[in-house]
């Protein structure tokens, strides 16, 4: 029983690998049942985001299981096996549980202390368990990784100045003008990216905000925040030429601005456009960037204003990996000490129907005994029995929380096991003797 991550992140696979493995509400109960119908895989549980598409669960250390996971990705994606083997990343033990605790204390997030993330990683472990796919050990698991983040946030500055992807896309908007008092932004989509893009925006002063969603309601409702104008989805190629930055941010799986259209809306424009697609898959045709007088920025090429806004961040994510450090540690004990569930069961299952035995003994000899007086005799050994092996539990655990904790585990089980019964043991010679 092993504890395992792997997947795809910004970190090792471009964003045109990441859109096509990007898990949607449509194939994530036919991935899900897949991967936990993996002989291999005890539980399992799927965190897909527009950084990330990565599996984290319990299984039982066996060597193929990352073949078998890029097997059903391959299916899903029609990548082929040997492609996405080379963006994979494969965590076992303690390296998979402190990347699980990275993730969620955003400190593997390509914006360090960013918010969202918390979030996802709490509907992820939600959704698994709706579909009975987490037990036990990722409930621990997943519990122990949100206290994790909640003692990183509140002991650390790691979220001070509180950024995220769509702050970035603030912040590129800004670079790229200077200043945005004079200029407006459409917004394609109203989810959540997209209203905190529309918060930073706000924040630096932009002139007007446009927002066009699928469903126009909530276009309505998120231009009315931020004193903005509602815009019907079919209209958006109307009113390019109207603003100045276009932020699109959709869960569409296929390209909703394309150069053909592009060219035809802003032929008579004069301004420069620039579009920022925080969208996976991208929403924008990568060709679009061919059109003159356009400037196409995609999810990636917010990486180098996230890092030139983290400096301060690095240095209270050191503070945050001691943390980590610690915290794993905790974990890989409890988790050790889960191994020995089964012996300190067996022990007790032992002690039990030696009790059992005696009791029927007892009684025997005794039947006078009213029903009260044999509860007490029966109340009175189980607390001695419990008072005999609590220092036995202890030690067992003790030791096998600690690494290299096998020959002490292993004395503990033998000691209890039946072939050291002497009346057996003797039985059996006089059997060998008879034959």
């Amino acid at each position: 029983m092993e504890i395992f991550s792997t997947g795809f992140n910004y970190k090792t696979a471009p964003v045109e690998i990441r859109e096509k493995l990007a898990i949607t509400e449509g194939n994530y109960p036919a991935i899900l049942e897949k991967l936990n119908s993996l002989d291999n895989v005890y539980e399992i549980c799927v965190i897909s985001t527009c950084n990330r598409v990565e599996f984290y669960g319990v299984f039982d250390g066996s060597e193929n299981l990352r073949y078998e996971i890029l097997k059903i990705l391959s299916q899903f994606s029609g990548m082929p096996v040997n492609v996405l083997d080379k963006y994979v990343f494969f965590y076992t033990g303690r390296e998979a549980i402190k990347h699980i605790f990275r993730v969620s204390s955003s400190l593997d997030s390509m914006v360090i202390g960013e918010p969202q993330i918390v979030c996802q990683f709490k509907e992820s472990f939600t959704r698994a368990k709706e579909y009975k796919a987490v037990r036990h050990i990722l409930t621990r698991l997943f519990d122990k990784a949100l206290n994790v983040s909640k003692k990183i946030r509140t002991s650390t500055g790691i979220s001070r100045r509180a950024v995220s992807v769509s702050y970035a896309a603030a912040l590129l908007a800004k670079k790229i003008f200077g200043e945005l008092k004079d200029k407006s932004v459409l917004l394609i989509g109203a989810g959540e990216m997209a209203e905190l893009a529309a918060r930073h925006l706000s924040s630096l002063g932009v002139k007007h905000i446009f927002v066009s969603n699928r469903t126009f309601e909530r276009a309505v409702e998120l231009a009315d925040k931020f004193g903005g104008s509602a815009i019907r989805f079919d209209k958006i190629l109307e009113f390019l030429p109207e603003v100045d930055i276009v932020i699109v941010s959709t869960g569409a799986t296929q390209p909703i601005l394309k150069k053909e259209d592009i060219k035809k809306a802003i032929k008579n424009r004069r301004e420069p456009l620039f579009i920022i697609d925080i969208s996976v898959p991208r929403n924008v045709e990568d060709s679009v960037n061919e059109l003159e007088g356009v400037y196409l920025y995609n999810i990636d090429d917010l990486k180098s204003i996230v890092n030139s806004n983290l400096e301060e961040r690095k240095i209270e994510a050191q503070r945050a990996e001691l943390i980590i450090e610690d915290e794993v540690e905790k974990f890989i004990k409890w988790l050790n000490t889960q191994k020995v569930n089964p012996l300190i069961t067996q022990i007790r299952d032992y002690a039990d129907k030696l009790r059992e035995k005696q009791l029927e003994i007892l009684f025997k000899q005794m039947p006078y005994l009213n029903e009260k007086e044999r509860e007490n005799i029966d109340l009175a050994m189980r607390s001695l029995i419990n008072k005999l092996l609590h220092r036995p539990t202890m030690y067992i655990k003790d030791k096998a929380a600690k690494e290299n904790n096998d020959f002490y585990v292993k004395i503990i089980e033998e000691m209890f096991s039946s072939k050291w019964d002497l009346r057996n043991k003797k039985k059996e010679e006089e059997n060998v003797r008879k034959e």
